[in-house]
């Protein structure tokens, strides 16, 4: 652990505590604005994130106060667009909220954009080692598309593909491989069939079981991992019959693997994986 300031020389700033985490290589600013419950604006996402200029990150996480939960999340994309749900997003949160929580809990609710959402917590020796969300249903209806949907297996591009909505939306390509992502993901992110655009996933089975996964993020680009986006894989091979309903199924993402679980009804999709705090500090 170590930290960082970054000040500029200006008299007595004011500086704001940052902590970085990252889940299989998703990584994350989080700041805790529970007290002030102030947001943080399009502008100061940006900065945060900027790989060169600022802390680099693939998202800011603020977290503001929400009554009955351990608080409210909020997920700011590279670009400063605001992302309904994230799921790595979400360990890196609740591993921040447990580890500063003097009771140690097992599990928490946090609020966010699809909802209040359960997650049970690993402890190890070093503090929180994994975290499994309950992420809530997989809905191939609205609002991922404007008509309504559903839109399974269907062309789309000279491809097939399946939308499913994780509360934030997504297309599953399960015949196009990850190595397509960056050549094929900018467009299809802005395909006229998403109104608020959509994050794409190029999917190919490991021979050792489950998927491979990449993803092209809406409003980030390729990253790491993407949780939402592994649990919408898994929603649409098991629709097609490639996976299993209600077993763990790996998932392996450039930054590590994942293990998804979808109920058999889409009525609850299961997140689980590591999560590593990686250094905190201050900005102005």
């Amino acid at each position: 652990m170590f930290c960082v300031s970054a000040i500029r020389a200006t008299p007595n700033p004011v500086l704001e505590t940052f902590f970085k985490y990252q889940g299989i290589g998703n990584d994350f600013v989080v700041i805790d604005r529970r007290e002030s419950a102030i947001d943080v604006d399009e502008v100061m996402s940006r900065r945060l994130c900027d790989r060169h200029y600022g802390i680099g990150a693939d998202g800011v996480l603020a977290i503001l106060p929400e009554a009955g939960t351990a608080g409210r999340m909020v997920v700011h994309n590279a670009d400063g667009s605001i992302a309904e749900m994230c799921g790595n997003g979400l360990r890196c949160v609740v591993k921040y909220l447990a580890e500063n929580d003097p009771q140690k809990p097992n599990r928490l609710k946090v609020a966010t954009g699809a909802g209040v959402l359960d997650s049970e917590i690993e402890w190890g020796v070093h503090g929180v080692e994994r975290v499994t969300v309950a992420m809530g249903p997989a809905r191939l209806e609205a609002p991922i598309l404007p008509h309504g949907g559903p839109f399974v297996r269907k062309p789309i591009d000279g491809h097939l593909g399946t939308a499913v909505s994780m509360g934030n939306p997504h297309l599953v390509l399960l015949d196009v491989p990850p190595s397509e992502a960056g050549k094929r993901g900018p467009a299809l992110e802005l395909h006229p069939l998403f109104s608020h655009r959509t994050n794409v996933e190029f999917v190919e089975p490991r021979e050792e079981g489950g998927l491979r996964v990449t993803v092209w993020e809406r409003g980030v680009g390729l990253t790491l991992a993407c949780g939402t986006g592994a649990c919408a894989a898994v929603v649409a091979s098991a629709l097609d019959g490639r996976s299993p309903f209600d077993q763990w199924v790996p998932v392996e993402l450039p930054g590590g693997v994942l293990d998804i679980k979808v109920a058999s009804n889409l009525s609850q999709v299961w997140l689980k994986g590591a999560v590593r705090f990686v250094f905190h500090g201050s900005v102005p």
